[in-house]
């Protein structure tokens, strides 16, 4: 995984992003062309936005390409470039929350933190919550903190908490009657199907502006198969958060 091999903060900053709900293989695969086209976050925060959303096609989940360069801003603005390393700051930043501030001052800087990913939160509830029989188990992640706790090394942080995800990636690739540990965890939650959700659609009309900017409505309709009040509820909200400009709601697919 290149961003094991490297201390760079905007580097690990990026792949930390990327493997927020997304599995490593997909990561990999459009991690490094990210890189080489924004290499930094100056490179990232005075790019056009429409390039990066077109960059991070495929990886899923756009609003954080759009957190990721608003974060880039802040911190050439804010920071003079470098990403804040306390633990307030980081969590106040665009697309940072508890999870990936802790994992940001483990790989970087090696800082002796606590945080809970997928493959983490396997761990713990295989070793330290057995299934029971006749029994279901929610386990909690303040239950698993404590652990992580306990066990946590002197040195050498960011070396154990990798050597942790990569073994509970093998547990998770188990087969058979309750081999994931994770669906006794009291944050699971089976993922809804992609296939004709709101995700899926808002992927289509995005994916379509960025290679058809000037596409017609009655177009658009017939390119993602989709219902006309299903679209413009989906173009309104995308406009909302950033991506569109509300001359082209406006324009092109108010009517």
């Amino acid at each position: 995984m290149p961003w094991r091999r490297t201390h760079d903060p905007y580097r690990i900053l990026v792949s930390e992003v990327m493997l927020q709900q997304t599995q490593v293989a997909r990561a990999m695969k459009f991690y490094p062309e990210f890189i080489r086209e924004f290499p930094d976050f100056r490179a990232l925060a005075r790019a056009k936005t429409p390039a990066v959303l077109r960059a991070w096609q495929g990886m899923g989940y756009n609003r954080r390409a759009l957190a990721l360069q608003k974060l880039s801003r802040i911190v050439l603005e804010r920071f003079n470039g470098r990403l804040p390393r306390e633990r307030p700051e980081l969590e106040a930043l665009p697309g940072i929350g508890k999870a990936t501030a802790g994992s940001l001052r483990a790989f970087i800087w090696d800082e002796p933190e606590i945080f809970i990913e997928t493959n983490i939160r396997r761990v713990f509830i295989h070793f330290f919550f057995p299934r029971r029989s006749g029994r279901i188990m929610k386990v909690t992640d303040r239950a698993i903190e404590r652990y992580i706790k306990s066990t946590l090394p002197q040195k050498n942080i960011r070396e154990w908490y990798w050597a942790l995800m990569d073994y509970g990636a093998m547990l998770g690739a188990r087969r058979g009657n309750g081999a994931n540990p994770n669906r006794r965890s009291a944050s699971y939650k089976k993922q809804s199907k992609f296939k004709g959700s709101d995700r899926e659609l808002r992927g289509k009309i995005l994916r379509l502006f960025l290679k058809k900017k000037n596409i017609s409505f009655k177009n658009l309709l017939k390119e993602v198969k989709s219902s006309s009040t299903s679209v413009k509820r989906t173009i309104a909200a995308l406009n909302k958060e950033g991506f569109l400009t509300r001359s082209e709601w406006k324009e092109k697919y108010s009517s």
